[in-house]
């Protein structure tokens, strides 16, 4: 078995994340730090009530939903603002069952120092590609950027979004690393924090390859 780690590391720096110091060692016997995060900071779960008021929040999502068996979807030369469609799936379409999940591995993680670029010209999920992901009943997806719709358009944002979100699919965006997997199918868990009625949480994501 081989586990590759695919989170953001928490850092000064990270938008939406900064840490100080609360106890030390020297004057109160132990360290603490005081952290202040964003909910969808780094590699993170959107959860229900994202963008809808009075839905569920992140503690509510069931743990059977946050692991998979998933397809990597290898699109190493997509360009910035791209439209995935299904097209993009090939195979993968027909491989993919009900309850398994999709990882989406566009090299657009390599961007991550480019805040600019990363946030404002990501590759997005279709229309197309989400209606289709809802019909085969695929459980999880995985992307690389922050987001799987555009940030700057709230109407595909809110569209896109939606449209997994009341079907139950699970949004796990920000992913790193995916250059790592080997195999085309891993096991994917992705287990965000525990925070009552919390519209989304920062997630450790991982997948394991079978040897």
């Amino acid at each position: 078995m081989r586990i590759i780690d695919l989170t953001q590391t928490l850092e000064p720096g990270l938008p939406g994340f900064s840490s100080e110091p609360s106890l030390s060692v020297d004057e109160n016997g132990w360290n603490a730090t005081t952290l202040h995060i964003y909910s969808h900071a780094g590699t993170h779960i959107d959860a229900p009530s994202h963008f809808r008021t009075g839905e569920d929040g992140i503690d509510k999502l069931p743990l059977v939903k946050l692991m998979a068996d998933c397809h990597v979807i290898d699109l190493p030369d997509t360009a910035p603002s791209s439209l995935l469609t299904p097209d993009c799936l090939g195979e993968k379409a027909t491989a993919a069952l009900p309850g398994e999940g999709l990882l989406f591995r566009t090299g657009w993680s390599r961007y991550i120092n480019d805040r600019n670029l990363y946030r404002n010209a990501l590759p997005r999920i279709s229309e197309e590609l989400a209606k289709w992901i809802i019909r085969k009943k695929i459980r999880i997806i995985g992307v690389e950027p922050p987001s799987v719709a555009d940030v700057n358009n709230i109407g595909e944002l809110t569209l896109i979004h939606t449209l997994f979100l009341d079907a139950g699919v699970v949004i796990v965006e920000g992913l790193v690393n995916l250059d790592q997997i080997r195999n085309e199918k891993v096991k994917f868990i992705a287990l965000p924090l525990k925070i009552k009625d919390c519209d989304g949480s920062p997630c450790r994501a991982i997948a394991i390859e079978e040897n």
